[in-house]
């Protein structure tokens, strides 16, 4: 076999620690609180079929053809439209479709990232961003969050000190509605701090939206985007949440001058997306079957949120250090366990028991947080969701146990 000289990047890559968990949880009766999958018993399977039927019926000539690469102008409408009903404004112009916002991150990574760059983010943030900025040598600067998100003064602080260094960050990148992983809620009045910090050092904030539509508690906070004044927020957004994961569609709104270095970065990367998982999803917003797919998913998540919950109040021994955030929306919840439990060490005993979640340590750009799990909700069933907690309670118990003779 030839040698083969791996670029800088590829030896940079790392597989996603959730991609191999989820190979574990194959075995037959295990309960997985670990993808942030939804529920495929609400797909909307008639509405899809329909779709695609005229699709093909009324546009197939552009259907089945290239399309431009900044995305079928049909869908931008028609996205245009639907972000207008949920109290945005956006443009077609002002938008560029991507095979989802993995891809975006991707993009971005591409346009913005040189090795060494600093890059801000919350802490913990999602697996799937720190992958992408790490291929292109991101350097992580992770800032604290609590209750209400990420803190402005641990912001800010580390904003002035990478500047004062000469070392002014690409950008902050935040998840500000049902954060993943920790379900937690960026306030209104933390957006607007986050946007006068942005301001004062001249940074864009990327603000990755995949949950937002699926809030079931309280009323929608305006997103960090709507309240910008001076274009410098760039806004990722996905169906892959809100409708079905299989159309891998998304759309990114941002200034001008990014949008033009996207498009030239996708034109390098797959020229264009489908055309027809576009057009179709066209129809779908036209006809109003992906909002009454959101009202859909958030009564469901809303009772499975509710069950989980409910279930870990219930079922989890009462032990110091063991917590877990409570979302008004979206697809997870963080459970924090006591600091001497490792969530990597117990997986596979948790295998064992039949339930399954994402460790702690996949969601930091250090690989800390080895007693943190995130638990998934809109997938498994409430019969599963308590039959899970009941078997992820044993598995805590052990460990308390366990704990406590090695204290003796």
């Amino acid at each position: 076999m030839a040698e083969i000289n791996f670029s800088t990047m590829a030896l940079r890559l790392r597989r996603t620690e959730i991609r191999e968990l989820l190979k574990l949880t194959r075995k037959p009766g295990t309960i997985s609180f670990g993808g942030g999958l939804p529920d495929p018993a609400i797909f909307p399977y008639d509405a899809v079929e329909a779709a695609s039927t005229r699709a093909i019926r009324e546009l197939g000539r552009l259907a089945l053809q290239y399309s431009p690469t900044e995305g079928e102008p049909f869908l931008k409408e028609q996205v245009s439209a639907f972000l207008g009903r949920q109290g945005e404004k956006a443009q077609p112009d002002e938008m560029i479709i991507v095979s989802s916002s993995q891809q975006a991150l991707d993009l971005l990574s591409k346009i913005l990232i040189d090795p060494g760059d600093p890059v801000i983010l919350e802490r913990p943030s999602y697996v799937g961003t720190l992958q992408a900025f790490r291929a292109f040598g991101a350097d992580f600067h992770s800032i604290e969050m609590d209750e209400n998100g990420i803190r402005p003064d641990k912001l800010e602080s580390a904003v002035a000190s990478l500047v004062s260094k000469g070392r002014k960050p690409k950008f902050v990148y935040l998840i500000p509605d049902f954060q993943n992983p920790s379900g937690v809620n960026l306030t209104l009045q933390r957006r607007h701090e986050a946007l006068a910090i942005a301001s004062k050092y001249d940074l864009l904030i990327v603000e990755d939206s995949p949950y937002r539509e699926l809030r079931f508690e309280g009323e929608l906070i305006p997103s960090i985007r709507s309240l910008d004044t001076e274009g410098r927020v760039v806004q990722l957004k996905t169906l892959s949440k809100i409708f079905c994961p299989g159309f891998r569609l998304g759309w990114v709104t941002a200034p001008p001058e990014v949008l033009e270095k996207m498009v030239m970065a996708k034109q390098g990367t797959d020229l264009c997306t489908s055309a027809f998982v576009s057009i179709l999803a066209a129809f779908l917003f036209k006809d109003g079957h992906i909002e009454r797919q959101i009202e859909i998913s958030k009564r469901l998540y809303a009772k499975k949120s509710a069950t989980m919950i409910a279930a870990l109040t219930e079922y989890m021994p009462k032990v110091e250090g063991l917590s877990w955030t409570r979302p008004e929306g979206g697809m997870f919840l963080w459970l924090r366990l006591p600091e001497y439990m490792n969530s990597l060490e117990m997986i596979s005993d948790a295998i064992e028991l039949g339930v399954a979640y994402v460790i702690g340590s996949c969601f930091y750009a250090d690989g800390s947080g080895g007693n943190e799990m995130r638990l998934n909700h809109s997938y498994p069933s409430e019969e599963q969701i308590v039959e899970g907690v009941k078997r992820l309670s044993r598995l805590v118990e052990r460990r308390v146990a366990s704990g406590a003779l090695a204290v003796g």
